[in-house]
């Protein structure tokens, strides 16, 4: 049994107006931003740090912990922000990621930053969930793509402009300063939301379900080690690789199980009878298919075939990112005039269909010009969906569940990455290691980690040309794989059951009734 402090008309009026809301996207896009920022950041730091500290061989886990971390809680934080609070659910998750912040910078061994990069990514789990449900509950479903489009535009503004970041302030100021960077943003973040978010209270006496707990972060820990060590660390057909995909598997089917049968699910299955969610669940996962690849293959295709440096592949990137923001908020704020979306999920599939088919034909000849028009369509596309899709799920499902919607559409985005970034390194690397053997036949492997631009331009002119040709061969595989998951987001797309956005404002969130069992 659930209750709550408030009726829904004294929630009504303490919802701020909205021009304190765009004082309170301060603070949100602030700890937005810290999330996706983080490990942009750290990964250009990374060969810094293990020069200081060592451990190379376990160098990988300060990516992954991160990862991990942040996908095996994120669902656990939206249920926590529907039953006990959002402001304090949020202002927890910052806090924690602050403390491994500062702890990360601290450390003095590999071990050490791993366990802390670990805590971190507890803290970040909570970021991303609990600022969309925030503003979800601050907004009613009409208002909320303008100010999710200004979210979108900052997460965006992050993945780009993080390894720019990361590698200025590792060159200027050492890598500590990678995680110290976010205890003053973060601290402003924490201080605004605590004395400017007003929010309903409710108290809720819903029990934390911690067997689906377990199933659920040994199965999402299973597949995102599956999707991080099959083909590099492991071959996909070995005994560990097989392992963790039995693993993830039966875990995630019991978890699926006992979702149906407790009182109090973490990831409530009447939201998945609902169409419209489950269809922005796979659009979600397949874009973070495509985005992620995307932000690793171009940069590498960049330095190798084009000869851009490391700073200037950032900046090149830069046509993706003005599309993405544009888009992004014009969707937003024509879904607020309108009340109509449809249209943004389709356009962005078929965006996204035809900019990543024009980076497959990308090959030595092609000129930064062309690739910067064709990275324009691809992030014009991303912009139609990123913000979309969450506006979609959150006017799909009651108030009592706009944490668990956030947290589940946050989670298919991660895992949908996750996979990306694994399946397209697989066919990348086979498809480099096979023409680097016809054009250079007898010569040793060449490391894609270790070639940068300037380290290319010291090979000789045959050895130089032959991995030109294998990296832009292998992006052609890569961006191929991701043409045929833009094509799914657009066929998704089609299935979209146009429903109205909502003009009232949202209210607490209500006690549990009869779960709905037809779409919305």
């Amino acid at each position: 049994m659930t209750t709550f402090d408030e009726t829904p008309a004294a929630a009504a009026r303490r919802l701020p107006h909205p021009r304190s809301v765009r004082v309170l996207l301060v603070p949100l896009m602030l700890a937005m931003m810290l999330s996706q920022l983080d490990n942009m950041i750290v990964a250009t730091a990374v060969p810094t740090v293990t020069a200081e500290l060592g451990g190379l061989e376990h160098v990988s886990w300060v990516v992954t912990a991160y990862t991990l971390a942040t996908a095996a809680s994120t669902p656990l934080w939206g249920r926590l922000g529907d039953t006990r609070g959002r402001k304090g659910t949020l202002l927890t998750a910052i806090t924690l990621f602050l403390a491994g912040s500062a702890l990360c910078g601290a450390a003095q061994s590999m071990g050490q930053l791993i366990g802390f990069r670990a805590l971190q990514g507890l803290g970040a789990g909570g970021l991303v969930a609990g600022v969309m449900a925030t503003v979800a509950e601050l907004v009613p479903p009409r208002e909320r793509g303008r100010y999710q489009g200004m979210i979108s535009a900052a997460m965006a503004i992050a993945m780009i402009g993080g390894p720019l970041a990361g590698g200025a302030v590792t060159d200027h100021a050492g890598w500590r300063w990678a995680f110290y960077l976010n205890l003053p943003l973060g601290l402003l973040a924490l201080a605004m939301i605590w004395l400017l978010l007003r929010l309903p209270e409710h108290r809720s006496t819903a029990r934390v379900d911690h067997l689906g707990a377990a199933l659920l972060i040994t199965g999402i820990t299973a597949a995102v080690l599956l999707t991080t060590w099959g083909g590099t660390r492991h071959a996909w057909d070995s005994a560990p690789t097989l392992a963790l995909a039995a693993t993830a598997g039966a875990a995630l089917w019991a978890f699926v199980r006992r979702q149906r049968h407790t009182e109090h699910p973490i990831m409530p299955p009447h939201m998945f009878r609902v169409r419209n969610f489950t269809l922005m669940s796979v659009i979600g996962f397949l874009t973070g298919f495509v985005l992620f690849g995307a932000l690793l293959y171009l940069p590498l295709y960049q330095q190798a075939v084009q000869g851009a440096s490391a700073t200037n592949s950032g900046l090149l990137l830069l046509p993706m990112l003005a599309a993405m923001i544009a888009t992004s908020l014009a969707a937003g704020r024509t879904a607020t005039v309108s009340g109509r979306y449809k249209m943004f999920p389709v356009a962005g599939g078929a965006l996204l269909t035809a900019g990543t088919w024009l980076l497959s034909r990308m090959d030595t000849t092609t000129s930064r010009p062309t690739a910067a028009l064709y990275m324009a369509v691809l992030g014009a596309g991303l912009g139609f969906l990123t913000q979309i899709v969450t506006v979609v799920a959150q006017n799909s499902v009651d108030n009592r569940d706009l944490g668990a919607a956030s947290a589940a559409i946050t989670l298919f985005r991660t895992l949908g990455s996750c996979l990306g970034v694994a399946l397209m390194g697989t066919l990348f690397n086979r498809e480099v290691q096979q023409v680097m053997a016809e054009r250079a036949p007898g010569r040793p492997a060449l490391d894609n980690a270790q070639l940068d631009a300037a380290s290319l331009q010291r090979l000789e002119p045959a050895l130089y040309e032959a991995y030109r040709h294998a990296t832009a061969a292998g992006t052609h595989t890569a961006f191929a794989v991701s043409a045929v998951a833009a094509a799914a987001v657009c066929a998704a797309a089609l299935l979209v059951r146009e429903v109205a956005l909502r003009r009232a404002a949202p209210g607490p969130a209500r006690p549990a009734r009869p779960q709905p069992d037809g779409s919305r």
